[in-house]
């Protein structure tokens, strides 16, 4: 469970991303994604032929299964290779769409792959298998395949190649959960009761609390949480602090950053699904509970808030910037105290 008497829930970041940046390298950079560099097609470029792959693997299979049909050329090849394109580690990742029909013609064709990619000098092998394919889970693992991660519409797995230890990033290894402070300027803070949770919170008024959504920012994950929650608006102040714990939900780590939000509007909508009831609640009161001033981490980030209200203490704030390692715009927090128009006030 998420920080207990915070009550997040919590989100494995998703794994399809470990694809698209599957590790961070020096100078802030993430390492890019896979790009194709070449294609592993079972022709050569001077075959030519006018049956697609599919209908190509479906004649195989027919052939394999005793029924007279005529092989297309692109099996008579000696080596037998699944369409797949290069990543930029020196790997392969398999094109989930032209895998062949017959889980037999699969499992023949993996095999002769294998071998194709070893004598080419390729090191890790990404298998992505569609949900609808997953006869072929155990074919794969007889090869020597592994798990890496799954999700609702597939399966991936994981071949290395050379000897030696395997260098493939692993799957994700944190949930990344947001806590929003929400005051309005009648010093009254946003709070609410949920409806799960373990006996001895069950009297506790928190803070919203919630999960952050695949490729969702923390600003943006934050501000949606307390709408879905309460139905208030707001807008993102800054972080005003984090939390990192190990080994929570499926002995993954996890992330939980706590938020300072600007409340736009005041009346209340309580989800009914997670949220028992939602008030705003005069600040003294909150702070007071025993709940809250039993427990030295809550107790803490609360005082945090508090300074941040006072001017005592600057949050970090969002600024999009980007950067040609990736080529992409992100997202990057950090604390204005330098800039000479900044003195931490929440405007």
């Amino acid at each position: 469970m998420e920080l207990a008497m915070l009550g997040s829930k919590s989100f494995s970041s998703t794994s399809e991303m470990m694809l698209s940046r599957p590790c961070f390298v020096p100078q802030l950079s993430s390492c890019r994604g896979f790009s194709v560099r070449g294609s592993y097609s079972s022709t050569s470029p001077n075959e030519t032929t006018s049956a697609s792959p599919h209908r190509v693997l479906d004649s195989y299979s027919r052939r394999i299964s005793g029924i007279s049909a005529p092989i297309s050329s692109l099996f008579l090849k000696k080596d037998r290779v699944l369409d797949a394109f290069d990543d930029e580690y020196e790997g392969v990742v398999v094109n989930p769409e032209l895998l062949p029909s017959n889980p037999h013609v699969f499992a023949s064709v993996l095999r002769s792959s294998l071998h194709h990619w070893k004598l080419k000098g390729k090191k890790g092998v990404w298998l992505k298998l569609p949900v609808e394919r997953s006869e072929l889970v155990p074919l794969a693992v007889q090869e020597g395949f592994e798990y890496h991660h799954a999700e609702k519409g597939y399966l991936m797995m994981t071949y290395w190649i050379p000897e030696g230890p395997c260098l493939l990033p692993s799957n994700a290894t944190h949930h990344v959960g947001v806590g929003s402070f929400v005051i309005n300027d009648k010093d009254e803070v946003l709070v609410v009761q949920e409806k799960h949770s373990t006996l001895d919170l069950l009297n506790l008024w928190k803070i919203p609390t919630g999960f952050i959504l695949e490729s969702e920012e923390i600003y943006t994950g934050a501000v949606r949480e307390v709408k879905e929650e309460t139905g208030i608006d707001t807008e993102f102040v800054e972080v005003v602090a984090f939390r990192h714990a190990q080994k929570v939900s499926f002995e993954k780590s996890d992330l939980f950053f706590v938020c300072m939000l600007k409340p736009t509007s005041t009346e209340i909508v309580v989800d009914d699904l997670e949220i028992q009831a939602a008030k705003w609640m005069p600040l003294e009161e909150f702070v007071t509970q025993p709940l809250i001033q039993s427990d030295s981490m809550f107790k803490k980030i609360i005082n945090i808030c508090i300074a941040r209200l006072g001017m005592r203490y600057c949050g970090l704030s969002v600024h999009q910037l980007g950067s040609r390692f990736d080529g992409k715009v992100s997202s990057l927090y950090f604390n204005m105290v330098e800039d000479d128009d900044c003195d931490c006030r929440v405007e």
